[in-house]
């Protein structure tokens, strides 16, 4: 279904971003580092068509914008802008991870080394701004597209800001959980569902009811990832199922878990923390329901963003393209 509807955008969305990189980096070397990451070229420079994700945030900005009465070729540089930016903090996120391959490629610092990499990701983030400046709406409507988008690049460091300082908090709540992937994952969500329903429509209270949509749907989304994290098939997810269990990654479910057992605190102390481990852990979370109640939690936020969207009042065929787009993507089996 998400390639789909990608088909009636992707093509466009592609040229404005290559338009915008093309434009503003002249310098040939400096170039190759940040077309890799957009899986342009490899890492000598030549050309190379490599898959870098579905894509659904930059989609979810041209539906929204399509749906509120819009021409979504009016939004495609607002899309481009998100996609760069998404772009940027992947780049940052892998050297804050260690993360040593993103979409089956070395990341851009196992490449051409953390400091490179640093300023590649910075300027993702400029050239970010710079697809926003080629925007042909009212300046009213512009600058407010430019403060949500503002206003999501603070929530967007904020929740990267929790999620590396839970990694050394000893006791993590789940409002606290809640509060680190409001910003680190739902809020670039809600921003891409809020400027293109407000290109679309230039009215604030339209773009606000999209707002809470995406906000609710991103929250939704980053849960069913925690779940398959522990419990995904790994032919559908392309992990292995231990992967989070294993970093001992305090997602929901383990949150959960550590809130009812005093067994599961202790293990998930142990030193050295192995294959052994990883299946005692499951068991434990197995044993109090932790996959049962944290499917709560995401229904609860599905169901508040299928609500919001309702009031949203979208219509034509994108308004059924954002209802399947929604749908599909709760869909990923565990």
């Amino acid at each position: 279904m998400i390639t789909q509807l990608a088909s009636r955008y992707l093509a466009e969305l592609d040229a404005t971003m290559r338009r915008v990189v093309d434009d503003m980096v002249t310098a040939p070397d400096f170039g190759v580092m940040l077309r890799y990451p957009l899986g342009w070229v490899d890492q000598n420079g030549q050309p190379y068509n490599h898959p870098t994700g579905k894509r659904i945030r930059p989609i979810l900005l041209l539906l929204a914008t399509e749906a509120t009465g819009g021409d979504f070729r009016s939004a495609l540089p607002a899309a481009a802008a998100v996609e760069l930016l998404h772009n940027f903090s992947l780049v940052h996120d892998d050297i804050e991870d260690d993360s040593p391959t993103r979409h089956g490629r070395s990341t851009v610092w196992t490449i051409w080394g953390r400091a490179n990499a640093i300023n590649a990701g910075d300027a993702l983030f400029a050239l970010a701004y710079g697809a926003m400046q080629r925007l042909p709406i009212p300046a009213e409507v512009a600058l407010k597209v430019w403060g949500i988008f503002n206003a999501t690049n603070i929530e967007l460091t904020r929740g990267q800001h929790m999620d590396m300082r839970f990694e050394k908090q000893k006791t993590v709540s789940v409002d606290e959980y809640i509060s680190m992937i409001r910003g680190k994952s739902a809020a670039l969500v809600a921003a891409c569902a809020q400027m293109g329903a407000l290109i679309g429509s230039h009215d604030d209270e339209t773009a606000a009811h999209f707002a809470e949509f995406g906000l609710n749907l991103g929250l939704a989304f980053q849960i069913r990832d925690d779940i398959l994290g522990i419990w995904g098939d790994p032919a559908v997810t392309g992990k292995s199922a231990a992967t989070d269990i294993l970093s001992r990654k305090k997602s929901l479910p383990v949150l959960y878990g550590l809130s009812q057992s005093p067994e599961l605190v202790e293990l998930y102390a142990r030193e050295p923390f192995g294959a052994a481990e990883v299946d005692a852990a499951v068991s434990i979370l197995n044993a109090v329901d932790a996959q049962a109640k944290t499917l709560e939690y995401e229904t609860d936020f599905y169901q508040q963003a299928m609500a919001a969207l309702e009031r949203a009042q979208p219509q034509g065929p994108a308004a059924v393209g954002l209802k399947k787009l929604t749908e599909s993507l709760f869909q990923r089996a565990f």
